[in-house]
């Protein structure tokens, strides 16, 4: 007979779990025959301890598998099921553009994505800005009709995909392991693969505002998650990209959703933003079959930009999630504005060296725009745009951002925080590269 207590007691000494041990304690954490004691043992054994990659594609598998794994095949769709998940960033708003785009070069992307916590902005705090939009629909079946009538629908979780993630994160988040690599994988890959995909892409992000705090930390992620995702049974690649800038021109939700319109309709096209979103478009399609290469695919994507089509796609989506029919159209009528819109300025002219990226979100977050515990409600409208960017010359006539703030005493707050986290100096600094590395499974 199993007992939790022998399970955890054989992670603790080092030992290789069986498929037998982790479903049954995975069952015990869904049916809560498991106590929150157990869980919060069992998760430091593993940071302890790690898992190899057979146990960690076991554990995947059965998270994935503590509730229901929505199911494709039934609609008769005529493209493949493929999404992409990031690792989360400041001014990350790619997938409000992604999935429109990839959608309308044929493929169907269901995408369950999460909020923001701590200085990382979240997909789904974006989408709320939107009067109307419904991040959780109806039911599974809406989110699915959704998807087969639209071609993408961005979505909260449900309760009922991978219930065990929730109740195991929770415990985790105040037990001090939320940074073990097998945990974060499984916490990833268990959501993602209960949507059924048959492809996934991975940004991780690596730099001064990414969740992981090395680059070979954040490597070491990447490489885990295409393994055990192929090893669950998911085609699965991962681009390590550069998060030690903003990546966007803005960060805040109702200001990253004015950008992601902007940049479908091509009136306003961060190239930095447009490089990491083409290169994870590119991925998709290739890894789906709907390219053969990154040349097909880059013009195929430029192709659904040009002709509206992948703006159009967004549209339709805002609309069939509760949003306003013209929304594309007439964004800046729907999407809430701060009352003090005003630069901040270096304190010095000069170049811009390095910014503290974490630095900038959390001065997102402390005006409102984010949340340190997932109780707290959000400020759609504050935030900052027009950010430099690391080379950039500064002075008295080109601000470092703009500050979008409720009170006089929120946007000096922020003006402080900004000045300290972007450092400008006499220097011309190296050019960043964006995309650091592609990682696929033969790389591993």
């Amino acid at each position: 007979m199993l007992l939790p207590q022998e399970i955890i007691r054989n992670k603790r000494d080092g030992k290789v779990l069986s498929k037998q041990e982790i479903d049954f304690f995975i069952k015990g954490i869904t049916n809560n025959s498991v106590t929150e004691s157990q869980i919060a043992a069992f998760a430091m054994a593993i940071y302890f301890q790690d898992m190899n990659m057979d146990e960690r594609v076991l554990l995947v598998s059965a998270m994935r598998d503590s509730g229901q794994v929505l199911d494709w095949q039934s609609l008769e769709l005529d493209g493949p099921v493929v999404d992409k998940h990031s690792t989360g960033g400041v001014g990350d708003v790619t997938s409000l553009m992604l999935g429109p785009m990839v959608a309308a070069c044929g493929g169907y992307v269901p995408m369950i994505s999460g909020r923001g916590l701590g200085h990382t902005g979240g997909t789904l705090d974006k989408l709320d800005a939107i009067p109307g939009y419904k991040t959780t629909p109806d039911s599974a079946e809406h989110f699915r009709q959704i998807v087969k009538n639209v071609g993408v629908a961005i979505i909260g979780q449900t309760g009922d995909l991978a219930p065990a993630d929730k109740r195991f994160y929770a415990t985790r988040d105040i037990t001090a392991t939320v940074e073990s690599i097998p945990l974060i994988t499984a916490s990833i890959l268990s959501k993602k693969l209960a949507s059924g995909l048959g492809s996934l892409v991975m940004d991780v992000k690596a730099g001064s505002g990414a969740f992981m705090p090395t680059y070979e930390a954040s490597e070491e992620l990447a490489k885990s998650i295409v393994a055990v995702a192929n090893g669950a049974g998911c085609k699965t690649t991962a681009l390590l990209t550069n998060m030690n800038q903003v990546l966007a021109s803005s960060a805040g939700n109702a200001l990253e959703v004015r950008e992601a319109v902007q940049f479908l309709t091509g009136e306003y096209v961060n190239p930095r933003l447009h490089q990491v979103t083409m290169a994870l478009c590119s991925e998709m399609l290739v890894l789906s079959g709907l390219a053969k290469d990154d040349a097909e695919a880059t013009t195929k994507l430029q192709a659904v930009l040009d002709n509206g089509k992948a703006a159009e796609v967004f549209a339709k989506m805002v609309s069939a999630l509760g949003g306003p029919a013209d929304f594309v159209e007439n964004h800046n009528k729907y999407l809430p504005k701060s009352e003090i819109i005003r630069p901040v300025y270096a304190p010095n002219s000069g170049i811009v060296q390095s910014m503290d990226t974490r630095a900038l979100g959390m001065a997102v977050v402390n005006m409102g725009g984010g949340r340190m515990k997932s109780s707290d409600p959000i400020d759609y409208a504050v935030g900052l745009n027009g950010f430099v960017s690391i080379g950039d010359q500064v002075n008295s006539q080109q601000p470092l951002a703009m500050i979008h703030a409720r009170s006089e005493a929120q946007f000096l707050e922020a003006e402080r925080a900004i000045q300290r986290a972007i450092i400008c100096g006499a220097d011309k600094p190296e050019s960043e590269i964006q995309i650091y590395r592609r990682i696929r499974l033969q790389d591993i």
